[in-house]
């Protein structure tokens, strides 16, 4: 990307804070998002959560799922204790963006767009707790908010980047490909620019940064690994963006597994087939979350063709 259209994106990024529509809770969750696990208090969530019904209810139906045992949760501060405080932030950050895009913007479509980034950070949680990185919860976070460029591309090119979109499609490639050719940009750089913008943590950024590429990294550290990985599995196990990738995935050849390796050497002498079966047998339990979720609140989306 050249620095005038970086200047040009930059200055419009800027200006997606005042979107009208956003919810009365999206600011002040975005200063949430900065604070370190052990600084979010728990009635400070609760309050933010009670601002929005419809975000209240999705909370509450989160809480209710088969991933959490069904608890019968019925007050948003037992939903807030049985969720923990940080997958509640994370998934009040997808709720919020999920408002901020007005009808005609959506490329996607939302339900599609909400499984890969739900399902992605799910599975960025469990190979995380599996490899024993330190941080599961923020590895959440960083799956969740692995695709925002998409968002930005949604809001800012909405014809040119729905042409990305059928073109992908028709072609059956990775989305970022027909990006790079048509805006000369991928959603990888605006979702970066997007999270600097709002200062969230370089180990964020670079996650969404180089998503599909930790070669954009001098040293990707294991979180953008994680992402990464998580990425793929999610795009060749049905829960992509809408259309078929053709693609093939070598877990154990990949670059990013071979960066984790460095960093975890007991990795070496990991099951690789077992691991992804254990991956395998968590998505119905995944799509059956984000349904739960997202699934109430599906937007129809414009036609890609």
């Amino acid at each position: 990307m050249n620095a005038k259209l970086q200047s040009q994106l930059q200055a419009q990024i800027d200006k997606l804070d005042s979107v009208s529509t956003a919810p009365a809770i999206l600011m002040p969750l975005l200063d949430m998002l900065r604070l370190p696990s052990d600084r979010i208090k728990l009635e400070k969530v609760v309050e933010l959560i009670s601002y929005d019904g419809s975000i209240a209810g999705q909370c509450l139906r989160l809480a209710n799922s088969p991933l959490f045992g069904r608890r019968q949760t019925e007050t948003v501060r037992s939903a807030v204790m049985a969720l923990g405080l940080e997958r509640v932030r994370s998934m009040l950050f997808g709720l919020c963006m999920n408002e901020v895009i007005p009808r005609d913007k959506w490329v996607f479509a939302p339900d599609a767009f909400w499984r890969h980034s739900l399902g992605c950070a799910l599975i960025t949680q469990r190979m995380a707790e599996r490899i024993e990185y330190p941080e599961p919860e923020k590895a959440y976070l960083a799956g969740l908010l692995h695709d925002l460029g998409f968002l930005v591309n949604s809001v800012l090119y909405t014809e040119k980047f729905r042409e990305c979109l059928r073109l992908a499609a028709e072609e059956h490639i990775p989305i970022h490909v027909i990006e790079e050719q048509v805006l000369g940009f991928t959603h990888c750089e605006t979702g970066q620019m997007l999270c600097e913008h709002w200062g969230l943590s370089k180990e964020l950024v670079d996650a969404v940064h180089c998503h599909h590429d930790v070669s954009l990294l001098p040293n990707a550290g294991p979180l953008a690994c994680l992402v990464h990985l998580s990425d793929l599995l999610c795009r060749v196990r049905y829960l992509g963006y809408g259309y078929d990738e053709i693609m093939g995935v070598d877990l154990g050849g990949d670059a990013a597994w071979q960066t984790l390796i460095r960093a975890y050497p007991a990795l070496e002498n990991m099951d690789l087939v077992r691991f992804t079966f254990d991956i395998d047998g968590a998505m119905e339990q995944i799509v059956a979350t984000v349904d739960s979720v997202f699934g109430a609140r599906t937007i129809a989306a414009p036609a890609t063709s």
